[in-house]
């Protein structure tokens, strides 16, 4: 039962909510039945039928509609005279900007990707508004709290590079290649030849959500007087023609995206190159490997095949499984050693990349990409939101001594699966909440202004709309307002070298890189260096007192979950298999910086360790998830530039 000053809290806040998905759908059913009374929602997505299993306020009807509306009506039918106000929209958007965070007590993030976090951290931190973060993966979920002043912020500790991927994104929005991979493999390739009575988010019908008229049976079926090649093409039209037109069909879903294109058999292979599709007698290896390459006589598999190849290559083996490997149908798993599945997986994330107008890439480069499934856990939704709802009502309080980061562990750790700790102190080298400025190595004469935004601002810096100042002059400027003149001047100059820019940067420069949006400013020491290492520095420039990212296993997860790193814990705890295990603390103690510099921080990436790891001690860490079409972004996390004040765009 709560107490007076809890209802009083309570009763008296406004609350911002990020993400209406797995985590959404639960946070705003427990504030709603914690009494809470204003209560305002962002979500730019659209209800995806793979959502309806464990997004609970949805249900078929809303299939299409903006999440935030449909979880906005739901909850007010069990909640009348509360205030929910949803935004069909990007957190991102201009409009959500510093002042407009300023209203609000606190807020709660329920995001699904690395990029938005790190913004709306930004806010926070602008505005100095408390942020309670919080993400899951499969059973792994945590929560954390981030006050500015008072503890860490969430990119205080480097965060991997996110390569985990929502269900919606792949089967309805993706935006790179591994997008289609992860489709062609999971999805695709489970469906057609592993268990055909597995759950599976591919649309068998193409009726899921629309109005249009539909096959009435199961297209993946094959009829027994169907052949092969006409099987193999009510495939290709159905999977890349028939339900890319379905998906256009939901105009709101393209509004702010670049729309698919529907590809059929007739359109992209003329009649006599598909009669001519291949032989069976010379389709078999000297190893006797079943090769759809080798049966069109394709033969480098570094080659980028283009869209007809691609095509062809998809026909023809799904053509050999049935009459080569048909014994092996219905029971197949993807394995990377299988040439004739990495020469499917690869033809059809290629066709499907085409459609989406995604750069194709070739079969060496396809087969190096994997990654395995982490289904979303409701329970573990359900328990992340009540952990946020709690440390929300800490902060609305001001109890900041008790306030918690708390991880949920899949195995129980001294019979304990929720491990509380003690939040973190800032980092005093991160550049987004301390001082420290950023060094820069770079070959001044030949890297390119382009290359300094693109790779510095945009990527390891994660600016939306970078300002970049050599002294009192403004070299560059990005956003969609510039007048016309100055948007040509900065044209003008985003291919020199930076050495002979209108203000020369070289060496002893210092620029000024700022986001005034994100209301962030950091300073950038220029280093002269003439040469790099190819292998060890790819981007031919080092970005000092910047951590630079881990690498994670690509994996696809669902709606409503994260992906990051975690920070020191206490106790065992399945972690990700990258992660290096770190001796356990007595829970509620803090640890130092310098002992925290190598742990991971967002449960939300949080990846199981291979079974013999299980018991193995390890540190508790934070997961994330699902995204907008945010992506997967490098996370950054070092020493930090000076942060001035400035003047925020109207």
């Amino acid at each position: 039962m709560a107490s007076g000053s809890q209802l009083e809290a309570i009763k008296g806040a406004k609350v911002l909510m990020v993400g209406a998905g797995g985590i959404g759908c639960e946070l705003l059913k427990t504030l709603a039945l914690s009494g809470f009374q204003d209560i305002h929602i962002i979500d730019m997505d659209t209800i995806e039928v793979s959502n309806l299993n464990r997004q609970f306020l949805f249900r078929q009807c809303h299939v299409g509609q903006s999440k935030a509306k449909v979880a906005r009506d739901a909850v007010l039918k069990f909640r009348p005279h509360i205030n929910i106000t949803p935004y069909h929209a990007n957190v991102k958007d201009p409009e959500f900007n510093v002042e407009f965070f300023k209203q609000f007590n606190v807020v709660l993030n329920g995001l699904d990707n690395l990029d938005a976090r790190r913004h709306v951290n930004r806010l926070c931190l602008a505005a100095e508004v408390p942020l309670v973060e919080s993400g899951t993966t499969g059973f792994l979920g945590q929560v954390t709290v981030h006050v500015k002043g008072k503890t860490e912020c969430y990119e205080c500790q480097p965060k991997p590079t996110p390569k985990t991927y929502p269900v919606c994104t792949i089967t309805s929005t993706p935006s790179k290649f591994v997008h289609c991979i992860v489709w062609a493999k999971d999805l695709l390739f489970a469906k057609l030849f592993g268990d055909k009575n597995q759950e599976n988010d591919l649309n068998v019908r193409s009726n899921d959500g629309t109005n249009l008229t539909a096959p009435t049976e199961d297209v993946f079926e094959r009829r027994t007087d169907e052949d092969p090649e006409q099987y193999a093409r009510k495939i290709y039209d159905h999977v890349f023609g028939y339900n890319i037109e379905i998906a256009l069909a939901n105009e709101e879903t393209w509004k702010n995206r670049n729309k698919p294109r529907p590809l059929y058999v007739r359109d992209v292979l003329p009649d006599n190159l598909i009669q001519q599709n291949g032989s069976l007698e010379n389709c078999v290896t000297e190893e006797s490997v079943v090769s759809s390459m080798l049966s069109l006589g394709l033969k480098n598999p570094q080659d980028i095949w283009s869209l007809s190849e691609n095509s062809r290559i998809f026909l023809e083996a799904l053509r050999l499984f049935i009459e080569k490997r048909q014994k092996d149908v219905g029971n197949l798993t993807f394995d990377k050693d299988d040439q004739l599945a990495v020469e499917f997986v690869t033809a059809a994330a290629n066709i499907r990349a085409s459609s989406f107008g995604i750069s194709l890439h070739s079969l060496f480069e396809a087969k190096g990409i994997a990654g395995n499934i982490v289904h979303a856990v409701a329970t573990t939704n359900a328990i992340i939101a009540g952990l946020i709802v709690i440390e929300a009502i800490k902060i609305l309080q001001g109890d900041f001594e008790n306030c918690r980061m708390t991880y949920c562990l899949e195995h129980p750790s001294r019979k304990m699966l929720l491990m509380p700790v003690q939040p973190f102190e800032a980092n005093k080298s991160c550049y987004v909440c301390s001082e420290t400025p950023l060094i820069l190595e770079i070959n001044t004469r030949t890297s390119k202004l382009r290359d300094f935004v693109e790779k510095i601002a945009k990527n390891k810096l994660g600016m939306n709309s970078p300002m970049i100042m050599h002294g009192s002059t403004l070299i560059f400027e990005a956003g969609d307002d510039l007048e016309e003149d100055v948007a040509a001047n900065y044209a003008l100059n985003i291919d020199k070298a930076l050495a002979e820019l209108p203000a020369p940067v070289t060496s002893g420069t210092v620029l000024t890189v700022e986001d005034l949006r994100q209301e962030l400013s950091c300073n950038i020491n220029i280093k002269h260096r003439e040469e790099f290492d190819e292998e060890k520095e790819p981007d031919g420039l080092v970005l000092v007192g910047w951590i630079a990212p881990t690498q994670k296993d690509t994996r696809l997860v669902s709606n409503g979950e994260s992906t990051s790193t975690a920070h020191p814990a206490v106790t065992e705890m399945v972690e990700n298999s990258d992660e290096v295990g770190i001796a356990p603390a007595k829970p509620g103690t803090k640890r130092k910086l310098s002992e925290m510099s190598e742990i991971t921080d967002n449960v939300h990436d949080i990846t199981p360790r291979s079974s013999r790891d299980v018991n193995d001690q390890v540190n508790p860490q934070e997961v994330e998830d699902d995204n907008d079409d945010v992506d997967d972004d490098i996370v950054i996390l070092d020493e930090n530039p000076e942060t001035r004040k400035k003047k925020r765009l109207q």
